[in-house]
């Protein structure tokens, strides 16, 4: 009966290690959770606080990756909007302090209070989550608005150009974009490494969009232009392009006529374009920029942020 009593204590005692363990080395038990939208195709649920792998994670009442905000600007704050996908957001692995709306946000204020004896207060906001794509993006705006912003930064990829329309099909079905908090750390480890993850076969349907997407994407480009134009904001637009296009072989056939397309279209409809394929090929080791195939490290990202912080200073600030 004792042995009995002592591997049960051994068992929960272990059982307790590692769910702690899990928990705070981790962040397992306390993912970030989505909500689905008809319009908009999902978003990170609001007010969310957490810990992943170390990184500082913080979603605020309008699902940004921002600290709580009031909807209207103050009077003597500059306030910049970024809107965008997993780039922008920079996920479970990029720290807080890491993304580019931090960055920038610090730039910003070095800057403008280098130039003025009297302290500027910058807010940049980052309404994003993974995988939205320029239809996602719009129907953010359109649902919430600029949020009285100076200027509004779209930063996409390569990939962007050819995203689907808005869809919440993976809501609670893809272990990515869960709906709620699993019961214990160990549970979301095991479903997350261990268990094979289940189809979901609407996605198909999805992914296999018909017709012109790339024109559908450069039409809601243009939409989000023209919804900062009438709210008298500056817009940016930048696009980041995957790691293998960096170099030889290059973009391949089909990027390179999306790429022209938008070229021509940023051209025709006067939009501020920053491309950072020339910048990302001049750089001897570009693989540093980048964590994957497609997303940035801290080092890629100050790389963004401190041309954009220029881009913006030419567009407003060195104008005011």
């Amino acid at each position: 009966m004792k042995v009995t009593l002592l591997v049960l204590a051994a068992i929960v005692a272990l059982f307790v290690i590692v769910e702690l363990s899990l928990r705070l080395l981790f962040g397992f038990g306390n993912p970030l959770t989505y909500i689905a939208d008809e319009k908009i195709g999902y978003l990170l649920a609001p007010n969310q606080r957490t810990r992943r792998f170390g990184n500082r994670i913080e979603i605020n009442e309008y699902s940004m990756r921002s600290n709580a905000i009031t909807k209207k600007r103050a009077a003597d704050t500059f306030r910049v909007l970024v809107i965008g996908d997993s780039i922008a957001n920079g996920g479970w692995w990029t720290d807080q302090a890491d993304i580019i709306s931090e960055m920038l946000a610090t730039q910003l204020r070095e800057k403008e209070n280098a130039k003025s004896s009297q302290k500027c207060q910058v807010e940049v906001l980052n309404a994003s989550a993974n995988s939205w794509g320029p239809r996602n993006e719009l129907a953010y705006l359109e649902r919430f608005g600029t949020f009285d912003a100076q200027v509004v930064v779209l930063i996409i990829n390569t990939d962007d150009l050819f995203a689907t329309t808005p869809s919440s099909v993976v809501v609670g079905r893809d272990r990515n974009y869960p709906v709620r908090k699993p019961p214990l750390a160990i549970v979301e480890a095991i479903a997350r490494y261990l268990l094979p993850e289940k189809p979901i076969p609407e996605l198909a349907q999805v992914n296999a969009e018909p017709g012109d997407r790339v024109g559908r994407n450069l039409e809601a480009i243009g939409k989000i232009q023209a919804m900062a134009n009438s709210t008298n904001s500056r817009f940016l637009l930048v696009m980041t392009p995957l790691l293998r296009e960096i170099g030889e072989p290059g973009s391949r056939d089909y990027e390179i006529k999306a790429r022209s397309r938008l070229e021509q279209f940023t051209s025709s409809q006067q939009i501020k374009y920053i491309d950072f394929l020339p910048a990302f090929n001049s750089i001897p080791q570009p693989q540093t920029l980048y964590r994957d195939h497609i997303h940035l490290s801290p080092q890629g990202n100050q790389i963004v942020s401190k041309t954009i912080s220029k881009a913006i200073l030419d567009l407003v600030m060195g104008n005011r």
